[in-house]
């Protein structure tokens, strides 16, 4: 069986120490200040932990295997080969219309 452990933050009524402890749930709250040895520590509430993000940034693919980048970079680099030995054809017919940028325009210069 798995215990479940939380962090909780204590404060002494009497001298105002302060401290975090990591208990199960389960556990009974620390009532001895060990600054002052008084009964006077209490539990107190708090917001908890939130979620820390670290790193160049938070995308979705900030978190993908080496070998998924890897293969991405392939595609995207194979696409552009293919866009650039394409963009050479100086074909006017299969132009758009320089003034609608439309490939079935009636006004297009022929």
């Amino acid at each position: 069986m798995e215990m479940k452990m939380a962090t909780y933050e204590y404060e002494c009524q009497a001298c105002g120490h302060t401290l975090e402890e990591l208990q199960s749930f389960s556990e009974k709250p620390l009532r001895k200040c060990p600054k002052c040895k008084k009964l006077k520590l209490r539990r107190l509430i708090s917001a908890g932990a939130g979620v820390i993000f670290k790193g160049s940034g938070f995308y979705q693919t900030d978190y993908r295997s080496s070998e998924y980048k890897e293969k991405a970079k392939k595609e995207s680099d194979s696409a552009s080969k293919s866009k650039s030995s394409g963009s050479d054809k100086s074909d006017s017919s299969s132009s758009p219309c320089a003034s609608c940028k439309a490939d079935d325009c009636s006004a297009r210069e022929e």
